[in-house]
């Protein structure tokens, strides 16, 4: 019998390992042992439907979950579970097209074949965060992977102090300053997030925002015009004038044009 009041007071992360292949979950358990002493393993399960007991007989705070497994997916479990109060580390091959969704909703996930590096930093990352948090990375993850339309498409930028959901639509431009990025938005509120332009370069790309320089991004979608003075400007939504690097003119001149026309 698992002491639940001791757990509590030691602020252990109870841990179920969810996943198909045994070796896998034999990996997981012996890494947890060997580099994570916050992260207890109460039980593993193979399954959907295996999953779903051993949540209700362990009462897990933190799942290591995979996605893809013999009787469905993580996330068919996860919709069987009216409240989740448990924390999550999803585990994938890769999948491009999942890998995104987890980086739009901010959620952790760690690659197939796991290495120790990356679980303890996504065990410390876990045993931070507050279940609310969880809870409103969930709910993107679920809007992103449901709908196909990309002017629903949500992402969450993370500050210091607080956790903001915004539809990338909204998004006006991003600037770069070092490790850090501003985002700016079309209401006017900027957001500073400890991450750098070439991560949401990577994420935004095909959501029509373009590089125009080292140290900005731009959504084309809010774009009023083009100027060629001083070497090449574009006027963005409230008045935003961002610089265009030379070597990028006339490729952006030919997108605007397609844009426009």
């Amino acid at each position: 019998m698992f002491n639940f009041k001791a757990d509590i007071q030691k602020k252990v992360l109870r841990t179920l390992i969810i996943d198909d292949e045994a070796h896998v979950r034999e990996s997981l358990n012996d890494m947890l042992k060997l580099h994570c002493p916050n992260a207890k393993v109460v039980g593993q399960a193979e399954g959907v439907r295996s999953g779903l007991k051993a949540i209700q007989t362990h009462h897990p705070n933190l799942v290591l979950l995979d996605i893809k497994m013999k009787d469905g997916t993580g996330f068919d479990l996860l919709e069987q579970i009216e409240n989740i109060d448990f924390k999550i580390i999803f585990i994938t091959a890769f999948d491009q097209y999942a890998i995104k969704a987890f980086k739009f909703s901010a959620l952790d996930y760690l690659l197939k074949p796991v290495e120790s590096i990356d679980l303890k930093e996504a065990i410390d990352k876990a045993d931070k965060i507050s279940q609310k948090e969880v809870n409103t990375q969930l709910n993107t993850l679920a809007n992103n992977l449901q709908t196909d339309d990309q002017s629903k498409k949500k992402i969450i930028l993370k500050t210091f102090d607080n956790i903001h959901l915004v539809k990338v639509r909204d998004i006006v431009y991003a600037e770069s300053d070092g490790r850090y990025s501003t985002i700016y938005l079309e209401s006017g509120e900027n957001v500073i997030v400890s991450n750098t332009l070439k991560h949401y370069h990577e994420m935004l790309g095909d959501f029509g925002f373009y590089r125009v320089h080292k140290s900005y991004l731009i959504n084309l979608e809010h774009i009023h015009r083009f100027e060629k003075a001083e070497g090449g400007y574009v006027i963005l939504e409230g008045d935003a004038k961002v610089p265009v690097a030379s070597r990028k003119r006339e490729e952006l001149l030919e997108l605007f044009e397609k844009l426009t026309s």
